[in-house]
């Protein structure tokens, strides 16, 4: 019998942004932190205390020597790591204040990641033993060999039986070096077996507007029959897919937002409370945080889909409390939260 081991894979990257709110156009000092999608949910999955292995392509530099540490030291498994190429894939991160909205500015062309091939990374030793591949669209969209080895990755997968779990993760600005992105996530979606995705990127992928989620209060009613039509439509399309988890904010302000989420597992459509966060931290890595709490209630709690949503709401709550890309949150913070959902059954606010 296969241990219960995720493998992620995907990009690692370096956060840049100025302290104290400054636009990127001012001050002299940029902070940093790693991250990535597939990272932080390796991360996540870590502090949750489960067997967790991240696998990506490094320079051989100390920066990227630092970054499969830093993993390392945060209980994720890098001993697949390859090191090669030039250089690290970077980001430049502007958080949102007041009416201004966040800016990202991606700089990884030429990144060690963007230039590995099918062959590189020895995936039946890797994934013999494993039970879950989680990979995202971000994989595919960097380059075309970065994509070609994704779906190496997920041919090996398949042979060997493996639950593959995908964060859609659509990123239009990604995708330049002219592969079609619809198809090539379709192809992706159609070899996985659990799937997040927030409201905008389940927009895009069923291409019909989103019923508007603007809640401020517990008396906000979700449109659940139109919501039932979408999850219906995709998985008659991606008839693989059994779990499909979708994310959906509100920001009644930069640092005040609404969250709540929805999984259709088998025909049934669950819906989770809604939480208020009215003091955001940092947003980033929020939908990472959604995945990796499915990913381990489903282990953790097999029989109880309401409550493998609500640990997965829970832990992308307060990952809005938390600086940097990761998810340092524990098991016991998060069932404290999901405890209090199910006590008061309404809108309720984090105050960790």
């Amino acid at each position: 019998m296969k241990k219960h081991r995720i493998v992620t894979f995907g990009e690692l990257l370096l956060r840049f942004s100025k302290p104290d709110h400054l636009r990127l156009t001012q001050g002299d000092m940029f902070t940093s932190k790693y991250g990535g999608s597939e990272a932080n949910v390796a991360v996540s999955l870590a502090m949750l205390g489960d067997d967790v292995q991240y696998v990506t392509r490094l320079p051989e530099t100390p920066v990227g020597r630092a970054g499969a540490m830093m993993l390392e030291q945060l209980g994720v498994d890098c001993r697949h790591v390859v090191y090669g190429g030039r250089r690290i894939g970077t980001y430049y991160f502007e958080p949102s204040a007041g009416m201004r909205a966040a800016k990202v500015i991606y700089d990884r062309d030429g990144s060690a990641y963007s230039e590995l091939s099918p062959g590189m990374i020895p995936w039946r030793e890797i994934l013999k033993d494993a039970s879950v591949l989680h990979v995202s669209g971000i994989t595919a969209a960097i380059s075309q060999n970065a994509a070609d080895a994704t779906f190496e990755a997920l041919d090996i997968a398949d042979e060997l039986g493996l639950t593959v779990s995908f964060d859609i993760n659509y990123r239009k600005n990604l995708w330049k070096y002219g592969a079609d992105p619809r198809e090539t996530l379709s192809r992706m979606l159609s070899r996985c077996d659990m799937m997040f995705g927030d409201a905008i990127e389940f927009e895009w992928l069923c291409q019909r507007p989103q019923p508007p989620f603007t809640a401020t209060s517990s008396d906000f009613k979700m449109q659940m029959d139109e919501y039932r039509e979408w999850f219906d439509d995709l998985h008659r399309q991606f008839p693989r897919c059994r779990n499909w988890l979708m994310g959906m904010r509100n920001m009644v302000s930069s640092t005040h937002h609404t969250l709540t989420a929805l999984l259709w597992t088998d025909g049934t459509l669950l819906e989770a409370p809604i939480i208020d966060i009215p003091d955001v931290v940092d947003p980033m890595g929020v939908g990472d945080a959604f995945m990796a709490g499915l990913l381990h209630a489903s282990a953790k709690f097999p029989d109880d889909k309401q409550l493998q949503l609500n640990y997965s709401l829970a832990a992308s709550a307060l990952k809005n409390t938390v600086p940097g890309d990761f998810n340092l949150s524990n098991d016991e913070e998060i069932m404290a939260v999901v405890n209090h959902a199910r006590d008061i059954h309404t809108l309720y606010k984090i105050t960790i």
